[in-house]
């Protein structure tokens, strides 16, 4: 699945240790749900506070649309990476560095899908903007309220929020994607790009060893109250996808729970059962066909004894 060192081929298919970087996309959405949830048990957040009342004239319709409906992807806010990635996949401006008000304003020049809260659908928008809403409650960026509220405490010290670093630090499988090039189709390392395009959204590099303890802390109760931890996993009007920063698996033997990420050349599955006591984190750096349906598969062999 994922090879190990810098140099590894598109097809060498080597396993790496637990302790191999790579870069997880949007699993770092169940990361920043978590920060933002722990502002709302000290009382410095509601989930019905709008986005207007924090970050006023941000985004329209700004007083309808609520914490809540950002974490869920209820809020209609339309996706901001419309057209920044080429038929590859690969960022059209790979090295540049974005602001994340640059990436809501990129989604505010589209229609609103819908509503605030009349449905789900997945938005990247929804976690720049909580990026941003935790950087206004606190007075720090969110990367550094991670590091401290969780990566610090838990001894994650394989995983980073890389800013505009364009490396993946340490041992790591290098991603690749498929371009025609003359003719030929040939491979293109995309290891390296500026991550600021994913920010709140998907920056995070880490390790499948840090992601099992991130979840396995999280699930029993070492971030966050029972109260809060329960409407975490509530996957609401969802049709039972999505609770506030965890997507739902459904398993022959229930639901798991975690998060799904990618990055260019990267896939990302990091799920556990709803207690953490079982668990499956794994990167993917496949160059061609769909291994979805293996995935699944490895999930429900793994998570259902």
């Amino acid at each position: 699945m994922t090879g190990t060192g810098p140099g590894a081929a598109p097809a060498a298919g080597r396993g790496s240790a637990g302790t191999g970087r790579f870069r997880v996309g949007s699993v770092t959405k169940s990361f920043t749900a978590t920060v933002v949830l722990q502002l709302v048990n000290e009382g410095r957040l509601e989930l019905s506070d709008s986005v207007e009342q924090w970050l006023p004239g941000l985004v329209n319709k700004g007083a309808d649309t609520t914490i809540r409906h950002l974490l869920q992807h209820t809020s209609g806010l339309p996706e901001y990476t419309t057209d920044m990635f080429d038929k590859a996949g690969i960022p059209k401006e790979r090295y540049r560095s974005w602001t994340a008000k640059e990436l809501v304003d990129r989604a505010g020049r589209l229609p609103r899908e819908f509503p605030p809260g009349d449905r789900y659908s997945y938005s990247n928008t929804n976690y720049i903007v909580l990026g941003m809403l935790i950087e206004r409650v606190t007075g720090r960026p969110y990367a550094t309220e991670i590091r401290e509220r969780i990566l610090r405490p838990l001894g994650m010290g394989h995983t980073r929020l890389p800013g505009a670093s364009t490396e993946v630090p340490g041992p790591h499988a290098h991603a690749y994607v498929p371009v025609t090039k003359g003719g030929r189709v040939v491979p293109v390392d995309v290891t390296r790009f500026n991550p600021t395009i994913a920010g709140a959204a998907g920056e995070i590099i880490s390790t499948t060893e840090d992601l099992n303890r991130f979840y396995r802390a999280l699930f029993r109760g070492r971030l966050l109250p029972a109260a809060l931890l329960k409407e975490m996993k509530d996957p609401g009007a969802t049709k039972k996808t999505y609770g506030l920063g965890l997507e739902m698996a459904p398993l022959p033997c229930g639901t798991a729970l975690g998060h799904g990420g990618g990055a260019p050349g990267y896939l990302t599955v990091a799920f556990s059962s709803a207690d953490g006591a079982r668990q499956v984190a794994l990167s993917i750096t496949s160059y061609s066909g769909d291994p979805e349906k293996a995935a699944v598969a490895l999930l429900t062999s793994a998570l259902c004894p």
